[in-house]
């Protein structure tokens, strides 16, 4: 999990008005893709750094072992059941108040109450971690880009 940063988190709470930006789960994968490969795509499995699209839509395959990455694996959105627009919305409503309640969370979302307090542990345990809050950083620092709120 490395897309998780102070930066990101104070650009998601900073930019919580436009809804535009992120309305649907093409915008957020596009975004998440080109924030995670900024620095170009190289293969976790081979260290090869040459690709062709995958199967899903931003998704990377490495030409060279054939190994597919898509765009939400090894961040905080990793294996996520939470749909990505009302994920991006709960990482800024915890970055903006991480006193934030999972009762609450799951009342604004209409999701599980279990659900919620998975997720909003696995951006805490990202805050936590310079190393891996980095990329979160990034996500909220975008200045041009804006999220929903629910």
């Amino acid at each position: 999990m490395t897309l998780l940063t102070d930066h990101a988190s104070e650009l998601l709470v900073r930019n919580s008005h436009a809804a535009d930006c992120f309305s649907d789960e093409q915008s957020c994968l596009e975004f998440l893709a080109g924030e995670k490969w900024v620095n170009g795509f190289e293969c976790r499995k081979c260290g090869h750094t040459n690709y062709c699209h995958g199967k899903k839509p931003f998704s990377r395959r490495c030409t060279r072992c054939k190994a597919e990455e898509s765009a939400t694996a090894h961040t905080v959105f990793h294996r996520c059941k939470i749909p990505l627009v009302e994920a991006f919305e709960i990482v800024r409503l915890v970055c903006s108040d991480p006193a934030v309640s999972t009762y609450e969370i799951s009342r604004k979302a209409d999701i599980r109450q279990m659900t919620c307090w998975k997720f909003k542990s696995k951006i805490q345990e990202c805050l936590k971690d310079p190393d891996k809050s980095s990329g979160l950083k990034r996500l909220i620092a975008s200045g041009n880009k804006k999220l929903p709120t629910l």
